[in-house]
């Protein structure tokens, strides 16, 4: 995911030598290269770009030094500044009403119930100090502001993160503008970069506005140790963004199809009425198909027996729809295939194959089941469970997308974790998809009339694995169920599961965290498919 509007993390651009710059700017010869970089962006003739650059860069704190230059400037006894016009121009002294600094106050300090302490949060590898620097012409690298941040708690990082310790220097108040500001959207960034979901700081009431300025929300009072504070929340939407841009149009874009038909709309796959076969049909990316054949003919195979599996049904075959540009290339995508196939223990049935075109892939899956589980089954109440396998690692290439846990095991391990809802028979399931964990869990309570609420603590996760990361992933094998409280999960093969949520009246997904906080992440309607 990006994020805009922070310098903390700015486009790496190729460098030239000072010398080689001014020559060619002039129309000169080259002089010999030295060492010095410059940014190229002044070759390409945008001097103005250059000369709006602001004086400053921020960076992390990775010394000793520069660490307690940030601590004395957040120290109670240090005069600091800020803009409160969120960073366009330096305030003055007229403007305080807008700024809340006295030469006895900081940005913010701890909050007044906070058991963790300073120091323990200073000691803790996973805090992170930005700092700003000055630098350019005239730049003498002094540490003009930072800000803190970091887990809201000890234990797991399980997602939520603080930030405080913002302070800025007078010099910078006066000579810099829009360092605060800076530091602040450097600090956003920084925490999405790192799979945050949830990003809060507790503030001076004087400070709302400008915080508010820059985006953040107010979330309620809050008290800090030397009086009243006001709890800021910065808006990360990741899995809001990742719904809208894969699940959001199919409400409009399937109007008058019902797919799946009554009491199966949105779902896995279809059952063929009068039968007991049930049908699921998938389509890879493209771009995937394009740049790593092999492994998107495995995922065909593996997404497609996923939904049949969802459905409690007994995979029978394949039929694929393979195109790609030379026959090479087809050949590597049904190597793929035939590969996860062997591992499922399924068969290929048939399929077409078109040479000369653009890359594409589609699988259809037949399977058995005499009563299909399907997404729509879920009630109010209804505990929700995730089963998801863990082993393995990311993919090579998809680093924060796509785990690949089915590659590496055996065709027991694999047919074990497929058979789980056709033997436990959930009121309700769904296999994780393009959407993530958080996207398709609403899209289970869309199909059951209902919203759904996550523990986040709950929730089984690989170790190291950012829980942004994770809920907005495709896990390879992952199903998420609901059922009455007293029917878990049995036992599934490699697999680990844990009762991770409900289901409850209403529409959307909220995330609720180990101090009782719960932050809306999905609104209404996932799909627009409504109740199946």
């Amino acid at each position: 995911m990006t994020v805009d509007g922070a310098p903390a993390a700015p486009p790496r651009r190729a460098r030239v030598a000072r010398p080689v710059l001014d020559a060619l700017l002039s129309a000169g010869a080259a002089p010999p290269v030295t060492a010095e970089p410059v940014d190229t962006l002044a070759i390409w003739g945008d001097r103005r770009t250059l000369e709006r650059l602001p004086p400053y860069r921020i960076e992390q704190a990775g010394d000793a030094a520069t660490l307690a230059a940030h601590r004395e400037l957040a120290s109670p006894a240090i005069h600091t500044g800020y803009e409160g016009s969120g960073g366009d121009d330096a305030r003055t002294d007229d403007s305080r009403a807008d700024g809340p600094w006295t030469d006895d106050s900081r940005a913010d300090e701890p909050p007044a119930d906070d058991p963790w302490t300073d120091e323990s949060r200073e000691g803790d590898p996973r805090t992170v100090v930005l700092i700003a620097r000055a630098v350019g012409a005239g730049g003498d690298g002094a540490v003009l502001g930072g800000i803190r941040l970091g887990p809201l708690w000890p234990g797991p990082d399980l997602g939520a993160w603080y930030c405080d310790r913002l302070a800025v220097s007078a010099r910078a108040r006066h000579e810099f503008p829009g360092v605060a500001a800076a530091l602040v959207r450097a600090a956003a960034a920084r925490a999405e970069d790192c799979g945050v979901l949830r990003l809060e700081a507790v503030v001076r009431p004087e400070l709302e506005r400008f915080f508010g300025r820059l985006g953040w929300s107010t979330a309620g009072p809050a008290a800090l140790a030397r009086g009243p504070g006001v709890l800021m929340r910065w808006p990360i939407d990741r899995i809001a963004a990742l719904v809208a841009s894969c699940k959001a149009p199919l409400g409009a874009v399937l109007a008058g199809l019902r797919p799946g038909g009554p009491g199966f709309v949105g779902d896995d796959g279809a059952p063929l009425p009068g039968s007991d076969i049930v049908a699921a049909c998938d389509a890879i990316m493209p771009t995937m198909v394009e740049r790593d054949p092999h492994w998107a003919g495995w995922c065909g195979a593996l997404v497609s027996i996923n939904d049949l599996a969802a459905m409690g049904a007994t995979p029978i075959g394949l039929l694929d729809a393979v195109a790609g540009t030379t026959a090479s290339h087809v050949a590597r995508v049904l190597g793929g295939l035939r590969a996860a196939a062997d591992a499922y223990g399924v068969q290929i049935l048939g399929g077409h194959s078109q040479f000369g075109v653009r890359a594409a892939l589609a699988v259809t899956a037949l399977g058995r089941a005499a009563h299909p589980v399907p997404a729509g089954g879920g009630l109010p109440g209804h505990a929700v469970s995730l089963t998801v396998d863990l082993g393995g690692g990311w993919r090579p290439g998809y680093t924060g997308r796509q785990w690949d846990s089915a590659a590496s095991r055996r065709t027991a391990e694999l047919q074990a974790m497929v058979r789980m809802p056709g033997r436990h028979r959930p009121s309700a399931a769904k296999d994780v998809s393009m959407a993530g964990i958080a996207g398709t869990l609403g899209m289970l309570a869309e199909a059951s009339g209902c919203a759904a609420e996550v523990d986040v603590a709950a929730v089984p996760r690989p170790a190291g694995v950012t829980m942004g990361d994770w809920l907005t992933c495709f896990p390879g094998y992952g199903m998420i169920t609901a059922d009455r409280a007293d029917r878990p999960v049995p036992p599934t093969g490699p697999a680990a599961s844990a009762r991770c949520g409900i289901l409850l009246p209403g529409a959307g997904v909220t995330l609720r965290w180990p101090d009782g906080v719960r932050t809306p992440v999905l609104a209404g309607h996932i799909t627009g498919l409504g109740h199946a």
